[in-house]
């Protein structure tokens, strides 16, 4: 199984985060930020990851080191669950439409890390939740699982839509790379024979 834990905790959070690749899409997330939960929630059940997770943060000042942390944590354990990637596809993509809005996301778990970010909301929040968030989550998530991430929006008006297929379109593809590839199910999938760096 290939499954993680990771807990970190700071003087701004407290963050346990619990992941099963190979699971089904449930989901136990606890944040304390509403719209990020539901975030992290359509994460786990696009990409048929199992996903618990608990955070505790300094909310009282805004929800920066939460998100921001969460996606340490969870970069982390994605990085930790699969190991030396033997036997994954490695690449996947997805073009994800949500009623107004279409969005791109390729990404490569190359194990070097790097974000390509061309997302433009129309509001700078979604009910309290500062949309400039979205992309500080993706940033630290990208850099601790040590992925390739390309994510483009190619339309779209509402910011809640926008997200939301954000999140959509990353967790399909990220489920499409992550799989077992049956023809080479022993190997790394890279003529180096490494995916470590």
């Amino acid at each position: 199984m290939r499954t993680a834990k990771i807990e970190r905790k700071t003087a701004e959070t407290d963050i346990s985060v619990e992941i099963n690749l190979d699971g089904t899409g449930i989901y136990d997330n606890q944040t304390g930020v509403g719209f990020f939960d539901h975030m992290l929630d359509q994460l786990s059940r696009h990409a048929l990851i199992d996903m618990t997770v608990r955070a505790k943060g300094d909310l009282h000042i805004d929800d920066h080191h939460t998100v921001e942390d969460v996606g340490i944590a969870l970069g982390k354990a994605v990085a930790q669950a699969i190991g030396d990637k033997r036997g994954i596809v490695r690449y996947g993509s997805c073009m994800l439409v949500m009623d107004d809005t279409l969005v791109r996301a390729a990404l490569d778990m190359s194990g070097r890390a790097y974000l390509i970010w061309k997302v433009d909301f129309t509001a700078s929040k979604i009910g309290t939740f500062d949309t400039e968030l979205v992309r500080e989550f993706f940033t630290a998530f990208v850099m601790n699982a040590g992925m390739n991430l390309h994510i483009e929006r190619l339309d779209g008006l509402n910011s809640h839509h926008i997200a939301e297929a954000t999140f959509k379109a990353v967790a399909r593809a990220l489920r499409d790379a992550l799989e077992t590839d049956p023809r080479k199910a022993d190997a790394i999938p890279s003529t180096k024979g490494t995916l470590s760096e």
